[in-house]
C-alpha cells in the first residue's frame, strides 16, 4: 500500500518505508526556540499570504499564533513546573482531524510541537482550499526552519484505509482524535502501545444563553455588534464546528424574552447578507429535512424564517434533541433564570456562549452542573477562539509526561512515625 506524504516533502511512499519516516524526526526541548520561530513565522506568512486573507478563519488562526501568544503559552509552561515534577515531551502524537473544520489540525500541531513533541497528522485526501493554503505555508515555514523544527513533523494523506492508522497507533505515544462519535469508536479499533495515551474530542454540542433585560438595556449599535460576533461564532464553519452554537437561551420574563428574541435574529440575517454567507446545497437539504420533522416531532410553537437562517422556537426543552444539519439553524428556549438551564444539559453539552450575566450567576450554573455538562463558558463572539484549556482537558499538560523529582537526600533511615506506621 501506497500513502501520500505531504510534509516534510511532497511525494509518495510505500506504507513499510514510514516508520523509518518518522524516526528521522528529532525531539525538541519544551518550547524550542527553533520551534518557536518557525511557529511565528507560519503565522506571519499566513497574515501576509493574498489567499490566506481571504479566509477569516485563517487570520483568526494567525493571530492566535502571533509572538504575543506563544510569549505567553510560554509563560504559562513555565509557571505550571514545580520544584518536585517536570514537564517533557510524550514523544510522537498521531492527529486525525475532522475533514468539516479546516484549521483544526494546525491548533492540536502548534500545542504538541511547542511542548516538544514529534508529529504526524493524517488529512484527508479531500481538502479544502483553506487547508491548501495552510500547507502550502507551513511547508514554506518548516523548509527554512532550523532542526529540530525542520523535521519534527509529517503530514500524510490516505482515506479510510485501516493499515495506515493501525501503523501510527501502534508508533505513537499520544492519539489525537476529533471526529464524531462514530469516529471515535472506528479509531479506536487500531491499538495504542501500552504506555500511550489518548486525547478524543467526539460529537459535543454548543449553546448561548442570553438575559433578556441586558439585551433590552443595549443602544442598537450594541446589538448590531453583539449579532456580529453571534454571526461570527454561528457561520465560520457552517455551525457545524463543535463550539458553534445551536440552542439559544433567552433568560427572563416572557415578555422580555420574546420581544429580545424578536429583535436579534433579524440583525443576525442582516449579518448574514453583508457578509455575503452562501449555505452549501447539501446542508440547505439537510435543514429544511431537519426543520420539517422537527416540527412534526418536537414541541415546535413557532417557525420564524429569515434569510439565511431559521429560528425553532420550543416550548419546552424537556427531551431536547441535540442532532443538528448545522446551516443557520437555531432551536430557542425561554426561561426564568440561567440555572434553570441546568437540568436539561449533559455531557455532550460543551460551549455556552453568554450576554449579560454576572460572574456569580455562571459560577452558579457550573456548581449546579458539579460536572455533568459544560466545558467552556466564553462570551458570544469567543466560540471559535481556540486555547489551551479544550473539552475539559489542559492541552499544555496533556501532551507532556509529568517526571517526578525529589532531589534532597535522606541520610537517615526513616522511622514508622515518618511513614505513617506509629500509633
Amino acid at each position: 500500500m501506497q500513502i501520500e506524504i505531504l510534509l516534510p516533502q511532497q511525494g509518495v511512499i510505500a506504507l513499510e518505508e514510514l516508520p523509518g519516516l518518522l524516526a528521522g524526526s528529532t525531539a525538541a526541548d519544551p518550547f524550542h526556540e527553533s520551534v518557536v520561530e518557525a511557529s511565528v513565522d507560519f503565522s506571519q506568512r499566513i497574515f501576509r499570504d493574498a489567499e490566506a486573507r481571504g479566509h477569516p478563519e485563517l487570520l483568526a488562526l494567525a493571530y492566535w499564533m502571533r509572538k504575543a501568544e506563544v510569549n505567553r503559552l510560554s509563560a504559562q509552561f513555565r509557571a505550571i513546573q514545580l520544584d518536585h515534577r517536570t514537564l517533557t515531551p510524550r514523544g510522537i502524537v498521531f492527529h486525525l482531524p475532522p475533514r468539516n473544520v479546516d484549521t483544526i489540525f494546525v491548533y492540536s500541531w502548534f500545542l504538541a510541537a511547542l511542548t516538544g513533541n514529534r508529529n504526524v497528522v493524517r488529512l484527508s485526501p479531500q481538502r479544502s482550499e483553506s487547508t491548501s493554503i495552510l500547507l502550502r505555508l507551513l511547508r514554506e515555514s518548516l523548509a527554512s526552519a532550523a532542526e529540530p523544527a525542520r523535521s519534527g513533523t509529517t503530514i500524510v494523506s490516505y482515506h479510510h484505509e485501516a493499515e495506515p492508522t493501525k501503523m501510527l497507533s501502534a508508533l505513537c505515544d499520544v492519539r489525537v482524535i476529533w471526529g464524531g462519535d462514530q469516529t471515535v469508536e472506528i479509531i479506536r479499533r487500531s491499538p495504542l502501545a501500552p504506555h500511550a495515551k489518548e486525547i478524543t474530542f467526539p460529537d459535543r454540542y454548543s449553546l448561548s444563553a442570553i438575559r433578556a433585560s441586558a439585551y433590552a438595556d443595549l443602544s442598537e449599535e450594541k446589538r448590531d455588534y453583539l449579532a456580529n460576533q453571534f454571526f461570527n461564532d454561528s457561520f465560520w464553519f457552517d455551525q457545524l464546528a463543535c463550539s458553534s452554537p445551536r440552542l439559544v437561551v433567552w433568560c427572563g420574563s416572557g415578555s422580555e424574552t420574546h420581544a429580545a428574541s424578536a429583535d436579534f435574529f433579524p440583525r443576525v440575517a442582516g449579518c448574514v447578507e453583508r457578509r455575503r454567507y452562501v449555505l452549501p446545497a447539501a446542508v440547505s437539504m439537510q435543514k429544511l429535512r431537519y426543520t420539517c420533522s422537527a416540527i412534526l416531532n418536537s414541541p415546535v410553537e413557532e417557525c420564524r424564517r429569515y434569510k439565511g437562517l431559521t429560528v425553532l422556537s420550543l416550548a419546552s426543552l424537556a427531551g431536547f434533541q441535540r442532532s443538528h444539519p448545522g446551516g443557520g439553524l437555531f432551536v430557542e428556549a425561554h426561561l426564568e433564570s440561567l440555572t434553570d438551564l441546568a437540568p436539561f444539559l449533559d455531557r455532550r453539552d460543551q460551549t455556552l456562549t453568554w450576554f449579560g450575566f454576572t460572574p456569580d450567576d455562571l459560577h452558579a450554573l457550573v456548581r449546579r452542573l458539579n460536572g455533568r455538562a459544560i466545558d467552556r463558558i466564553v462570551p458570544i463572539g469567543q466560540a471559535l477562539q481556540f486555547h489551551r484549556f479544550w473539552d475539559g482537558y489542559d492541552l499544555l499538560q496533556e501532551f507532556c509526561r509529568c517526571v517526578y523529582i525529589e532531589s534532597t537526600f535522606q541520610a537517615t533511615r526513616p522511622t514508622p512515625s515518618d511513614v505513617g506506621g506509629g500509633s
